[in-house]
């Protein structure tokens, strides 16, 4: 009993591994659909790591499609660098539908490049739109404008290995939106023919090395922006005035400083003068000594001292002294 079993389970676990390593029923389907391929060949497909359930659908559709030049090996081959074989294998079949000339080897390269080869040959039948973000550019009349364009763009099967992507696309049609506005002669003209700046973008070649093919370049919107050119002449007097308030200060200091300057040296000087008083009784007194003096003398100059201050309280209105300035 028990041993009847044991063969059963050994039966089914043999069949088993041998359906697994040798797809009977893929190989009856390939058979089918017209495909040559033995099961020795599918046996060391598995050996090799290499899914027959994703080379033999390829190779029927292929077949079916008229691809005929397409080799298991090549298939093979291409999978265990890391493509996806599916994919290159529905681009060929949309390409030749669509004609479009695209080789099994140019296909494996652009897949292997890390583009979507398939998504690649639809674009090429049905173009793709892209929208710009919002472009910020300034009319030589100093008035801002916001623009947004649509460009359709068709990928270029020959360049998408090495060619530039939708980035350098956008980047380069906002660097000609900016260009064409910065050349109006005012923001009127570009209002009224928006149209003149995507003729003048696509007359710049802006897909050269690029993996796309530009349709057509659309403004979609056009908004006006700061008045730039008034902002900027505000900044400008703003700095003059800043620089000429700098500039009067600094005259204000040096004036301040002189007039320290002045009345330091009139200090000095009222000092010398007061020292100089000082010596006076002195010098009489030498005089006096040694008779270069008389009293006479003495009393004329007091006399003289006296008419002078006399005629000096005349001539001062009320309340003037000498330290005092007549405002007070």
């Amino acid at each position: 009993m028990y041993t009847t079993i044991l063969l059963i389970a050994g039966g089914i676990i043999l069949i088993a591994i041998f359906f697994h390593y040798v797809p009977f029923f893929l190989w009856l389907s390939a058979k089918v659909a017209g495909v040559n391929i033995s099961l020795i060949q599918l046996f060391l497909m598995r050996i090799r790591n290499v899914p027959p359930y994703i080379i033999v659908p390829a190779m029927i559709e292929a077949h079916k499609a008229g691809l005929n030049t397409i080799t298991r090996d090549e298939l093979e081959a291409h999978y265990l660098a890391g493509g996806h074989v599916e994919k290159v294998v529905h681009a060929l079949v949309s390409a030749s539908k669509a004609n479009i000339e695209l080789t099994f080897q140019m296909a494996t390269a652009i897949d292997l490049a890390g583009r979507d080869v398939f998504e690649a040959v639809q674009m090429s039948v049905n173009p793709k739109v892209i929208d710009t973000p919002p472009v910020t550019a300034v009319a030589k009349d100093g008035i801002q404008l916001i623009a947004k364009a649509r460009v359709t763009v068709r990928a270029n099967i020959k360049q998408l290995v090495g060619g530039a992507g939708e980035d350098t696309i956008l980047a380069r049609v906002g660097e000609g939106i900016v260009s064409s506005i910065g050349s109006s002669e005012n923001h009127k003209s570009v209002l009224e023919n928006p149209d003149s700046i995507s003729k003048l973008v696509l007359r710049k070649g802006l897909d050269a090395g690029t993996a796309f093919e530009i349709l057509s370049i659309d403004i979609a919107d056009i908004d006006i922006g700061k008045n730039i050119g008034a902002f900027l002449q505000m900044d400008q007097a703003q700095a003059d005035k800043n620089i000429a308030q700098a500039k009067a200060e600094e005259r204000r200091a040096m004036a301040v400083a002189l007039e320290q300057e002045m009345k330091a040296k009139a200090e000095e000087a009222r000092a010398n003068v007061i020292q100089a008083e000082a010596e006076v009784p002195k010098a009489m007194a030498e005089a006096f000594r040694s008779g270069n003096l008389g009293i006479m003398d003495y009393y004329r100059m007091k006399n003289i001292q006296a008419d002078t201050s006399m005629r000096e309280n005349i001539a001062k209105p009320d309340g003037y002294t000498p330290d005092k300035p007549l405002s007070e």
